[in-house]
């Protein structure tokens, strides 16, 4: 974004703390790391490498261990399996040349007949095809302003509009264009913000269709003033025909890599010839600002491929499939005394997959949801699936706190459900033993502490105002840009605390996990999908006051 561009209504608060409204997507990030944390330090089962071999065990061939996938179509993890279909025509494809923009616009005009859209368009990525969307209602088609982003001065479309409900991580796709974003939370909100600088609104899918930002109204609203309006179905299932473009949206992108299961690194745009024209004009092979987001040959014409197969697919078959699957991993864990199991089959569009949730009493079987996933997630066999926590109640009053883990079925294998089954009944059946209670503190860590972060090629100086009660630890965390609550153990000389960066469709959770050695606690710290740093932290000799870490303009934290 342009120094001159400055977002509208997102004033950086003075203290950041952990309440507020999760999107649906930061939800699936956020459980996604949770579920598989392994990215923290990695399976415990992985091999010695041994040079690349292709074949069944290509990963393992380098060391890695591959993951039986009972969590989705997320990206961290792989997105979804090509359909063979998929693979043949990329395989095609890279044996020959061919004149790209020919080849788009054939593309383009089948994908219009098998979609009822417009036209179509395939990006490198559903992320990728919202920033060449966002550059073409920006720019219009005309290369002179295209070539002058993301300095947006004297253009006359620098502005989009996204609900607040709409924020997300992924609308940094749009915010690479450096335009301003204007943030409405009310139909009188956007009526208001829509002016001649608007370029396009864009929303995620899967709102409420009555509720006031529905997508009908906020068509309703921008169609008479011309207005795209860019609709995000990323996780969604392809409907044809479209039902954003039925109810008004000009543009929808999908990922490519996940429902249709087409190329992970390919996206589907549907919608208006005139938006995305000026949008594949924006994309590589092109230059400009979306030379960095090339698709080729292959990915266009495995796109194609699986959308020719999507309508075909016996999609009714394929439910009755997952649906198998988890019944025979319900009928397995079922048989360990004191483990329930549901089905639940969602209706919505979004990771349309039905879901088995195994839960079980954590005080009796000593082990709780999150650490089963971490468990199954380290060793192999290695499975990736959702976790639950301890604070769900059964139905009615007096009966145990219950703990979960859940598996989503689109994306596992044949034969994959026997696997997953066995493993999980072995694990529940297991004889634990309670947990010891926590070791007392080594120290009373009470008080300001300053922190040297070392990030992969930087450093920066963080702060800590620790406060103590026992083995609980809470208190403020002061980082580069932001104050924010932190909280935590210290059991022993083992320090474990938590903060989290929260901006508009973005967080970033610090976790980190030290060994006191007398005045000072080091240790890694883990950033979710943002990988690892470590830390240092010192006792600081200034007083612990509070009041100067919160307040703008107060006495500086002690460098």
């Amino acid at each position: 974004m342009s120094e001159n561009q400055p977002e509208r209504k997102i004033a950086p608060e003075v203290v950041e703390t952990a309440s507020g409204g999760a999107t649906r997507r930061d939800l699936f990030r956020a459980a996604n790391v949770l579920a598989f944390p392994a990215l923290l330090g990695g399976s415990q089962a992985a091999a010695a490498s041994t040079g690349l071999r292709a074949g069944p065990e290509i990963y393992q061939s380098i060391g890695v261990e591959p993951v039986i996938n009972c969590r989705g179509t997320f990206t961290i993890i792989g997105g979804s399996i090509e359909l063979p279909e998929v693979r043949a025509a990329m395989d095609a494809a890279a044996q020959h040349f061919v004149q790209i923009d020919e080849l788009a616009d054939a593309v383009g005009r089948r994908l219009a007949e098998l979609t009822g859209a417009e036209w179509g368009m395939v990006s490198a990525g559903c992320a990728a095809g919202m920033k060449h969307v966002t550059a073409a209602c920006v720019a219009g088609g005309n290369p002179e302003k295209l070539l002058r982003i993301p300095d947006l001065t004297g253009l006359d479309k620098t502005e989009v509009i996204i609900p607040r409900s709409s924020r997300t991580a992924y609308d940094h796709a749009i915010r690479n264009i450096g335009v301003r974003i204007i943030m409405v939370d009310s139909l009188e909100e956007l009526d208001r913000a829509i002016c001649p600088r608007t370029a396009m609104i864009y929303m995620m899918a899967g709102g409420r269709p009555g509720s006031s930002l529905s997508l009908e109204n906020v068509a309703r609203a921008a169609k008479p003033k011309g207005i795209p309006v860019l609709v995000d179905a990323a996780a969604e299932v392809l409907t044809i025909p479209c039902v954003h473009l039925a109810a008004g949206a000009d543009v929808v992108a999908y990922s490519g890599g996940k429902a249709i299961c087409g190329p992970q690194c390919a996206g589907l745009l549907l919608g208006r010839k005139d938006v995305l024209m000026s949008a594949w004009q924006a994309s590589s092979p092109h230059h400009g600002p979306g030379r960095d987001n090339k698709v080729g040959r292959e990915e266009t014409l495995g796109m194609l491929a699986a959308v020719e197969a999507w309508v075909k697919r016996d999609h009714k078959a394929e439910w009755n499939r997952w649906l198998s699957y988890l019944d025979t991993i319900s009928k397995r864990v079922t048989q360990v005394d004191g483990v329930s199991a549901s089905v639940r089959e969602p209706a919505g569009l979004s990771n349309r997959s039905p879901a088995l949730v195994i839960s079980w009493d954590p005080a009796r079987f000593h082990v709780t949801g999150e650490e089963l996933a971490e468990e199954v997630a380290r060793t192999k066999p290695r499975i990736a699936l959702g976790a639950g926590g301890g604070g769900r109640r059964g139905g009615s009053a007096g009966e145990p706190r219950m703990t979960s883990v859940n598996i989503t079925a689109w994306m596992m294998k044949p034969g994959e459900d026997r696997v997953v089954g066995d493993r999980l009944a072995s694990l529940l059946s297991q004889k634990r033993s309670p947990k010891p209670a926590p070791a007392a503190p080594a120290a009373n860590l009470a008080g300001r502490w300053n922190v040297d972060m070392e990030f992969f090629s930087s450093r920066s100086r963080h702060s800590f105002v620790l406060e103590q009660n026992g083995n609980r630890l809470s208190g403020m965390h002061k980082g580069d840009f932001s104050v924010r609550e932190i909280s935590g153990t210290i059991e022993g000389d083992e320090v474990k605390l938590q903060s989290t960066v929260r901006l508009p469709g973005d967080a970033i959770p610090c976790i980190f996990s030290g060994k006191l050695s007398g005045d000072t606690i080091s240790g890694p710290v883990f950033m979710g999908e943002y990988l690892n740093a470590r830390f240092t932290a010192t006792r600081s000799p200034y007083p612990a006051d509070t009041g100067s870490i919160l307040v703008p303009g107060g006495p500086p934290l002690a460098n």
